[in-house]
């Protein structure tokens, strides 16, 4: 065993110097709510996708509550996701009165398979949100293709994919509504947080009035509310952090990748066929590898818990990305129920998440890569 090694957690945030220098200075210039750091990293944002209108919020959930609610989306409306994300992903369908439809996953992917996808839409359908999950993007061609064979609006859900790319386009930098998160174990942090890219001025304007009350401001004295919106605006606080970590945004995912490299060189070509175990998949050109899951061997109910003891016997953290929503008490009580989703169900209960963040070393990769397979193949 490796107790005497320092613990590894399998997510740990790194904020340099110069950012927490920046904090400081925002919490003494006496602006620490939304300002002027807000509308630099708004401006950063929307440069690195391309020119599209952004803006950010206090969290990765409400951006898509938001991209719901410009769309049109409520009750009567239907909106098509995977069962294998954060909850959030679905309950923002439920927040805006429309009803969560769930087609399963891909086993190689892990991410929503398309052909499902399009096969669960019904007149009633109105939106899809796909998921990118780990960072790999869905196939981008053939979603926005059944999204425009069907008109339907798309909120993608990005989360875990700033930096991804496809074709070499970087994700958020086109199609429709892009949501992204800033939460404290994504590639970049702000605390808390996220931001939506949108299509045009009009939506962006709209996205200002959600995410604070519904209010207009004009002129020196003027105010009206004609939405109704919420509190959901960024801090300046939040917004220096984000500014410090956007600019190390290119190394970040560069590094990313290199770890996950090192895991695929270190795992080996015959580690599946040894341990039964399933990797995910080598997508160097897309994947910003947020994470990096592997799917354990069924050896029954308690397999993942198990696992995750025995590594922690090692001094390695693991983590669980995702439960299957459907099977949530909330998500029974409205119809759904085992069996549905098989392949959603089989990876919610024997995917684990390794370590993965921007301060490991290759020899914390082969340290935890030892640690799996010690415990995974006899």
């Amino acid at each position: 065993m490796s107790a005497a090694l320092p613990f590894l957690p399998f997510s740990k945030p790194t904020i340099d110097e110069a950012t927490i220098a920046a904090v400081g200075e925002v919490l003494r210039s006496g602006w620490i709510t939304s300002g002027p750091k807000v509308q630099a990293f708004e401006a950063k944002l929307s440069e690195y996708f391309g020119g599209r209108p952004v803006r950010t919020f206090n969290s990765g959930t409400c951006t898509m509550e938001i991209a719901l609610r410009i769309a049109g989306i409520g009750p009567g409306d239907e909106v098509i996701t995977t069962p294998i994300s954060w909850v959030a992903t679905a309950n923002v369908i439920i927040e805006v009165g429309a009803t969560p439809v769930f087609a399963d996953i891909d086993p190689v992917t892990r991410n929503i398979d398309l052909d499902k996808l399009e096969a669960a839409i019904t007149p009633r359908t109105k939106a899809i949100i796909p998921v990118y999950l780990s960072g790999l993007p869905v196939d981008m061609d053939r979603l926005y293709a059944i999204a425009n064979k069907h008109q339907l609006r798309v909120v993608e859900d990005a989360a875990q994919a700033f930096g991804s790319e496809w074709k070499g386009k970087r994700i958020g930098a086109f199609g429709d509504f892009v949501s992204f998160s800033f939460q404290a174990n994504k590639n970049i942090t702000t605390g808390e947080g996220g931001c939506l890219v949108l299509n045009n001025e009009e939506e962006a304007r709209l996205a200002e009035k959600y995410r604070l009350q519904g209010v207009t401001r004009s002129g020196v004295d003027g105010i009206d509310v004609d939405v109704l919106g919420g509190k959901y605006n960024m801090s300046d606080i939040m917004a220096a952090i984000g500014l410090g970590q956007f600019a190390n945004i290119d190394a970040i995912t560069a590094h990313r990748r290199a770890l996950a490299r090192h895991y695929f060189s270190c795992f080996g070509p015959d580690f599946e066929a040894q341990s039964g175990a399933q990797l995910p998949l080598q997508a160097f050109d897309t994947s910003n590898y947020h994470l990096f899951q592997i799917v354990l061997p069924d050896q029954g109910p308690d397999t993942r818990a198990n696992f995750m003891r025995k590594m922690a016997e090692y001094n390695i953290g693991t983590g669980y990305h995702y439960a299957p929503i459907h099977l949530f008490t909330m998500y029974r009580a409205r119809g759904f129920k085992e069996g549905m989703f098989p392949v959603s169900e089989k990876v919610g209960r024997l995917t684990v998440t390794l370590p993965m963040f921007y301060a490991m070393t290759t020899a914390d990769v082969e340290r935890a890569v030892a640690a799996v397979k010690a415990i995974l193949i006899k």
